[in-house]
């Protein structure tokens, strides 16, 4: 290959994560991103150990873990406030690598910040709006705008290009122009709030499901104010049925989700006055796309979101996104042919992950919380063994890690 013939749409966790790994095994790459500047923005995310895992091959674990929170148990709860399930998670579970709750501004800072130090600040090109790639025996043709104005800008030659712009992907868009989001009627939104830790502040919480609302609730931040107060992440999943999917990343009320949790005050939370003292509070579609049978289309291929847009449930969108990447590098690095590459790569990733898009709509960690609710006629319960087990309820959890590829500590 010649020099910076590897094009990548988008500078996102992806896109970021797919040129530090192709820098480190001596490829060049240049990043075309659509955002006329990147900035930190956004609420929580999860990194879960097969996540970090990736973070780590690229140098960059001591700085998020710095940068946020680690888990050290996961628990589930009923509407009520009962407890149904608990385990432990990342390196009090045996994993390698821990969990680590962070805002999702600063990780994508880390990110960055990393590739302008390693690829050069000028090899990330800000302000560019992918519009369509055009391909021939030879090369790849990206065709590009600049994002503020809408002016064509000079088409850039490439060898190959990967495709990590997200959901919404122009790249996709070219290849299933007919294409829908699937959206089923249920809205999120997220925010963060400074707190006094909760439980023991550095457990991953889901209270209720997804029928009747539900809410995520984990630490990203430490120690906010020198008092020992936290900055905690929220998700609420309500189903709004007959109400349309709401915009993306726009700032939201209060109003239009908290009615659902008026009730939820608990010995352990006060659900209503941790939601009151939001400082951040932003509105997201719950939505996927369909699973698709193929990605690559010659010197051109799919990456991340834009491969395989899942529910944000269980923390592993993210996840896959580097796992992607880091196969992709290694099969360009290993191979002479750049296209028999990109084939391998869908070869290997497209089964995996298409079978988590569907555990995510079907069965996903909170299935735990589903179950309960249906055994228990979503009442209080006097002694939740009578309805199902723990061991139940543990092998529940395990199935989702396993399809999801962090099923055992060595994540072999």
């Amino acid at each position: 290959m010649i020099a910076r013939d590897i094009a990548i749409v988008g500078a996102g966790i992806g896109g970021l994560a797919l040129a530090l790994g192709l820098h480190q095994r001596g490829l060049p790459s240049r990043i075309y991103e659509v955002a006329s500047e990147l900035k930190e923005l956004g609420v929580g995310i999860t990194i879960l150990p097969h996540a970090m895992r990736e973070l780590s091959a690229l140098g960059l674990q001591d700085k998020i873990v710095a940068a946020g929170v680690a888990n050290t148990q996961s628990a589930f709860f009923n509407r009520f406030g009962q407890l149904l399930y608990k385990e432990t998670r990342g390196t009090n579970a045996g994993y390698a690598y821990p969990e680590v709750g962070v805002h999702r501004g600063r990780l994508h800072t880390i990110l960055y910040e990393a590739a302008k130090a390693r690829l050069g600040a000028e090899n990330i090109v800000t302000n560019r709006r992918c519009v369509g790639v055009d391909q021939d025996a030879d090369g790849a043709t990206l065709l590009l705008q600049e994002t503020t104005s809408g002016k064509n800008l000079p088409p850039v030659r490439a060898g190959i290009v990967l495709a990590c712009d997200g959901i919404n992907s122009a790249v996709r868009r070219q290849f299933y122009p007919n294409e829908e989001l699937a959206f089923e009627g249920i809205n999120t939104w997220r925010g963060v709030a400074r707190t006094k830790p909760i439980l023991d502040g550095h457990t991953y919480i889901r209270i209720g499901s997804i029928k009747t609302g539900k809410l995520v609730i984990y630490p990203i931040l430490d120690n906010v104010d020198g008092k020992g107060t936290q900055l905690v992440n929220f998700t609420s999943e309500v189903p709004l049925f007959g109400r349309p999917k709401n915009d993306w990343n726009k700032p939201a009320t209060l109003e239009n989700f908290l009615p659902v949790y008026e009730s939820w005050r608990f010995d352990w939370l006060d659900v209503p006055q941790l939601l009151r003292n939001l400082e951040v509070v932003l509105e997201y579609p719950m939505v996927d796309r369909d699973p698709i049978l193929r990605w690559t289309f010659g010197r051109i291929t799919l990456v991340g979101d834009a491969a395989h847009p899942m529910y944000p449930r269980g923390s592993n969108g993210s996840a896959q996104a580097l796992i992607d990447a880091r196969v992709l590098c290694d099969l360009i690095k290993s191979s002479d042919d750049p296209v028999a590459a990109l084939a391998a790569y869908e070869q290997a990733r497209l089964g995996p992950t298409n079978n988590i898009v569907r555990t995510n709509r079907t069965t996903p960690p909170d299935f735990i919380n589903i179950k309960v609710e249906e055994l228990t006629g979503d009442r209080p319960f006097d002694d939740l063994d009578k309805y199902i087990s723990q061991d139940e309820l543990r092998a529940l959890s395990d199935n989702y890690k396993r399809i999801a590829g962090f099923g055992q500590p060595d994540m072999a």
